[in-house]
């Protein structure tokens, strides 16, 4: 390739034809909503051992904020295999791939859930 400059990562863009930009931008939107959402996970699995530590509460919730630190690193990785599936998809004319990780997601924030209501209805008994 003269005079271009070669696009990365080469498994996405090396494949089929340039999308309308328009799909390619709303398929990164999609990957950023996730990222934020992963951030956001972090954050609070941060805040939560923050205060778990400075209140000296019980180590559960220490426990419950590696969960969601953890959850948020994987809802991560899962943005960027999410976006690059969809733009190897655009560029070859497929389907989209069905979401995959939503399920695991909810899953994880409904386990989460109920681990702090519990604790929380525990407190006050």
């Amino acid at each position: 390739m003269t005079g271009e400059r070669r696009r990365r990562p080469a498994a996405v863009y090396g494949v089929g034809a340039d999308p309308d930009p328009r799909f390619s931008l709303a398929n990164e939107r999609t990957a950023l909503a996730w990222v934020r959402t992963a951030l956001a996970l972090v954050a609070g699995g941060v805040a939560l051992t923050s205060i778990a530590t400075a209140a000296a509460l019980p180590a559960l919730l220490d426990v419950v904020a590696a969960a969601l630190c953890v959850l948020g690193g994987l809802t991560a990785v899962s943005a960027l295999r999410g976006w690059r599936a969809a733009e190897r998809a655009l560029r070859l004319g497929e389907p989209l791939p069905a979401p995959s990780t939503l399920p695991l997601l909810v899953g994880g924030v409904v386990v989460v859930a109920a681990v702090l209501a519990g604790y929380a209805l525990a407190e006050l008994a």
